[in-house]
This record gives C-alpha cells, structure tokens and sequence, in this order.
C-alpha cells in the first residue's frame, strides 16, 4: 500500500492506469517467470499493478538461456507451467521457435547494455576504449561474467574479437545461479561483467561503467504468453502495465532504457 499511495502521490497512477484496458472484474493469478535484467524493474512494478488490478503475480526468476537447473529454458523443459515469461531477446526466440509461447505477443519491455563493476574501494580500470578495456581484461587476475546472454556475448564474440579468448579461459569463470555482483561483492573475483540493471544495486561494488560503444551490445528484454495458459488476458495487463509511459521513468530508474521511449 505505500507504494501504490507513493505512486498515486507522484500524480501517475491515473495516467498508468488508462493504459491497463478492461481490467478483470475477477482477479486473476498471474504466473510470470522473468530473467535477471528485468528483475529490479519488475519487483518494484509489480506490488503497484497486484494493488490497482486486484490481480495476483506468482513469480519466478532465471536465466534467459543456458542448462542451469533454475534457467528459464530449463523450467520450460522440465513442464513448469507460466502465464507470462520476460527474458533476453534470444531467448525468447528461442522458446518461439520450440513452440512454447503464442506467436505474434512478443512485446519489447527495455533495452539493456552490459556494464562493468568491482568491489568497493578497489581500482577502477579503464575501460574508456576498446584498448583501454582489452588490456584491463588482462591485467585483472580474476572475471566473472554471467551465464545468461551478456556472458554468452562475451565468451563467443567480444573475447575472441578482443584476441584474448585464450587467456580469459584462465582468469574469467561463468556465473551460474547467482549474479555476478554476489561473486565480486564476496572478493571472488576482481571485475564482474553483466546487465547495468543487475549491477548498481550492490552497495558493496563501484560501478565502473559501461563498456565502450563499438563492442557494447545492446538487448531487448521482451515478453511473450505462453502457449495453452490459463491467464493470457490478465498477463496481457499486466504487459500494458510494464509499457505505459507513466512508468517508464521507474525503469529507467533501475537501469534500463525502456523500449517504449
């Protein structure tokens, strides 16, 4: 209730509402499992749209890709029944293509860009160029990306385009059911590389920022329904709800860059 009265305070519940169209006389559960990138954006939005619709959200949270027990493909392969699933681009298409969600509702929520962090109190590298960031790579004794679409980007494309997938298979590890910041946070590894939006809540890490232009690579985070649920008209609320320009200032918030802008 304080957020929904600190919402209704800042003049936007109105306006956020409007873009909720013919919301359910009856409320409705709403199963959404969402990937990490999301995640900070979705559990502030959500208490706010379960207040106003009277819908309640079961959620659940993975990866957008790889075989860990806890990723997204992996829930979907194991039978784990979900109204609404929120995760990387490819992934998304990837779980289309299976047949796993309704063709045509991809809706893009954000866009994300991969950043760079380290434990608090220690140096901050340069990474201002793609020398500056290759050569920081280097030197660092310990990386840890993560093991969903940002760390699959590093491992395939930006290492080897880099020349130093050779040496990173020494120093750099992937990240699996935890995020990256959790591991640097701890001291276990020196630089951590993953999505802005999972990184800058981690009071014990400096965010060192992004990495340069020419090698950044930029991801939509997208919804989709999932095939024969129970919920897809109050799933497709709650999308409307993640869209609506009286929220968008809230994700960016989080650090993302909304795909309605």
């Amino acid at each position: 209730m304080k957020l929904l009265n600190a919402f209704t305070r800042r003049g936007l519940l109105a306006s956020a509402l409007l873009s909720i169209a013919a919301l359910s006389a009856q409320a409705a559960e709403i199963r959404v499992i969402t990937s990490g990138a999301f995640t900070e954006a979705y559990k502030q939005l959500v208490p706010i749209f379960e207040a106003a619709s009277g819908h309640k959200v079961i959620s659940a949270y993975g990866a957008s890709i790889g075989n860990a027990p806890d990723s997204i493909p992996s829930r979907f392969a194991r039978g784990e029944k979900f109204d609404l699933v929120i995760l990387s681009e490819g992934g998304l298409e990837a779980l289309m293509k299976e047949g796993k969600l309704v063709p045509g509702s991809r809706v893009d929520l954000a866009r994300s860009q991969i950043g760079v962090a380290v434990r608090k109190g220690t140096p901050k590298p340069d990474i201002s160029t793609v020398e500056a960031l290759k050569q920081s790579l280097l030197n660092a004794k310990s990386v840890a990306y993560s093991a969903s679409a940002s760390g699959t980007y590093l491992s395939t494309e930006l290492f080897p385009k880099l020349g130093i997938a050779e040496q990173m298979q020494k120093t750099a590890r992937k990240i699996f059911s935890e995020r990256v910041g959790a591991v640097v946070a701890r001291g276990d590894a020196e630089l951590g590389f993953q999505q802005v939006s999972e990184l800058i809540y981690f009071k014990e890490l400096d965010f060192v920022g992004t990495l340069p232009e020419s090698v950044q690579q930029t991801i939509f985070f997208s919804s989709a329904l999932v095939a024969g649920s129970s919920e897809q008209e109050a799933a497709k609320q709650l999308v409307r709800f993640f869209i609506s320009p009286a929220v968008a200032g809230m994700v960016k918030a989080t650090g993302l860059d909304p795909a309605s802008k």
